[in-house]
């Protein structure tokens, strides 16, 4: 076979074996870039793409931790009082007209509250739940008069 060719190679004129050889040396030249160079820069690319994504989630995910050990560290004090005397006391310090108050369970109360503007009744919320007190479920309704009224139930934070 390698006999063959070596005669039939030999055959060709100059020019037709400069061109042979070069058209081998492009072929071989481009099978290494599809076989072997292609694929290694396509591997590099998504590596370096996954360590990308790998570095901002590792950096989302410390974000998250430090954020829960500052929850953590940062604990309210315990309430003194019952959880329904502590609401009614704040929600008359709120200016906040309590409808009704029901306490199902001794860390639990359902309030209801008839009238109030939103952006007071969702600051004094807030307050609430900077110190330890929780919403477990919420409620509102327009009134139509820019007020609304709401059903809130209320937990303490486990301590």
């Amino acid at each position: 076979m390698i006999q063959r060719f070596r005669l039939w190679f030999a055959e060709r004129s100059l020019r037709e074996k400069r061109m042979l050889i070069v058209m081998a040396v492009l072929a071989g030249l481009t099978l290494v870039w599809a076989v072997i160079f292609l694929p290694v820069t396509d591997g590099l690319s998504s590596a370096r793409e996954r360590h990308g994504d790998a570095v901002i989630r590792l950096a989302e995910t410390r974000m998250r931790v430090k954020a829960v050990e500052t929850l953590q560290h940062d604990k309210p004090a315990p309430i003194e009082a019952s959880l329904d005397t502590v609401i009614r006391d704040r929600a008359n310090e709120a200016g906040f007209a309590l409808a009704s108050v029901t306490s199902p369970t001794p860390n639990q109360v359902q309030i209801s509250i008839a009238t109030a503007r939103p952006g007071p009744l969702f600051g004094w919320i807030a307050g609430l739940e900077s110190s330890g007190i929780l919403v477990e479920s919420l409620s509102t309704t327009d009134n139509g008069d820019k007020t609304v009224s709401a059903q809130i139930t209320l937990k303490v934070r486990a301590q």
